[in-house]
């Protein structure tokens, strides 16, 4: 029985910084540890279970012992509600470092490599999604919109900073930046504050110029690019017409003088082939009138046999833009959608729910359990890159869905002593050869 101890290790460093949670409370009343319920709720998301404790309340008063206790090594399973009263004054950002030790973990392994793009450039994709939302709960830490019925609307945002490369189906969550009102601030936090702070917050392990932000056209402004330069920072940045009608001015009269590059590639898609054609200029201001200079380059994506075209985008990027280095910094530039396709929508829509509302509270809650989920996100794709036998099991149980529900069967009516156990139990009842 093979194990890379990934689960092992990852719940000691969750156990670890959880005991570091600090106690705000002043009573007498202390029956659970701070560092009991975070686990609790982080269990409740690994599971994908909103019912995992109850079933573990079961299980101990049927058989004396439970789950939560052999894997998650929680002594007292406190109820929902102590969970929410215990985490709702503690920070996400007491979580962030957590996902410091996965990527170092990666990185000792070898496997961070693997996400090396370009010229060894690790990408980080970015992009802000919205979390929960209620007309009638909020929270000091809600954003607000007025509708057209003149009720409030209350809400959570987040940016999911995650790394990505193209054609690997995963994604590395970092710490995350919400979206929320700041100190001294009278306008609504937005999503490119949000980005600056991340990048401020996270300047001393990203400095070197080792690392490239994607991001969407909301990001290809000025102020954005200075903080990316700032922090030693590579960028490829979707650059659209109608919001940067200076810069493509420059680049339509360049291109009437000869002075736009263009390169043509023949590309066979499985069915037919696609002619890509690359435009790119280098040295051209983001603004009229700017001191900064970006290049500027054009992927535009035809069928050879029709003409018709299927694909049609621009990016402005830092770096010199030559007719060696177009194509794969196109590509690069276009594994931005990893954020929406392999981020939001697994998180949305695969089990981790995360527009559902797990607890609003009065402070920090909505956000503490957000990363709580983002943190179990984390650990199961480390599982997926790190675990041979949860590697063997998810190509067996091919869907999400299959491995989570027989994940849940056996957590609710028999206990494991660990993980290996657990993985093990279950190669063995599909009779996976090597392991019956």
């Amino acid at each position: 029985m093979k194990s890379s101890k990934v689960f092992g290790t990852m719940i000691s460093e969750l156990d670890n910084c959880f005991a570091r949670l600090p106690d705000y409370r002043r009573g007498v009343n202390t029956q659970y540890e701070i560092k009991d319920a975070a686990v609790a709720a982080f269990s409740m998301f690994f599971t994908q279970s909103p019912s995992f404790l109850a079933s573990q309340r079961l299980l101990q008063k049927r058989k004396g012992k439970n789950n939560l206790r052999r894997l998650f090594g929680v002594e007292k399973t406190p109820t929902d509600t102590q969970i929410k009263n215990l985490l709702d004054l503690l920070s996400p950002s007491l979580l962030y470092p957590l996902f410091s030790v996965a990527i170092k973990m990666l990185e000792e392994k070898g496997v961070l490599k693997n996400f090396q793009s370009y010229d060894a450039q690790i990408l980080i994709s970015n992009d802000g999604t919205q979390t929960i939302s209620s007309q009638k709960i909020s929270c000091q830490n809600c954003s607000h919109r007025q509708l057209v019925n003149d009720k409030t609307q209350y809400f959570h945002s987040v940016l999911l900073p995650v790394i990505v490369k193209a054609g690997e189906p995963r994604v590395l969550p970092l710490p995350p930046e919400f979206i929320m009102p700041q100190d001294g601030h009278e306008k609504q936090d937005c999503e490119r504050e949000a980005t600056k702070r991340w990048v401020h917050r996270n300047a001393d392990a990203l400095k070197g110029w080792m690392y490239t932000m994607l991001g969407d056209d909301l990001y290809s402004n000025q102020p954005l690019c200075e903080t990316f330069l700032e922090a030693e920072l590579n960028f490829i940045l979707v650059c659209k017409p109608d919001s940067h009608v200076e810069l493509y001015k420059t680049v339509d009269f360049l291109a009437k003088n000869g002075l736009v590059e263009e390169v043509e590639e023949l590309y066979w898609n499985g069915r037919y082939y696609e002619k890509h054609t690359y435009r790119f200029v280098n040295e051209v201001p983001l603004r009229q009138e700017s001191p900064l200079l970006v290049n500027w380059l054009e992927i535009i994506i035809t069928c050879e046999s029709t003409g018709k075209k299927e694909y049609h985008n621009s990016f402005v990027v830092n770096r010199k833009v030559t007719s060696e280095n177009v194509i794969p910094f196109a590509k690069d530039g276009r594994t931005r959608w990893k954020s929406e396709n392999e981020t939001n929508n697994t998180l949305k829509n695969q089990g981790y729910n995360f527009e559902h509302n797990f607890g609003h509270g009065e402070e920090h809650l909505a956000n503490f359990l957000a990363t709580l989920n983002l943190l179990a996100f984390l650990l199961h794709t480390l599982l997926d890159l790190l675990d041979e036998q949860y590697q063997v099991l998810r190509k067996e149980l091919v869907t999400r869905v299959d491995f989570f529900n027989d994940l849940r069967a056996l957590l609710r009516y028999m206990v494991f002593d660990s993980w290996d156990g657990l993985m093990f139990f279950m190669l063995r009842a599909l009779e996976i050869p090597g392991y019956t």
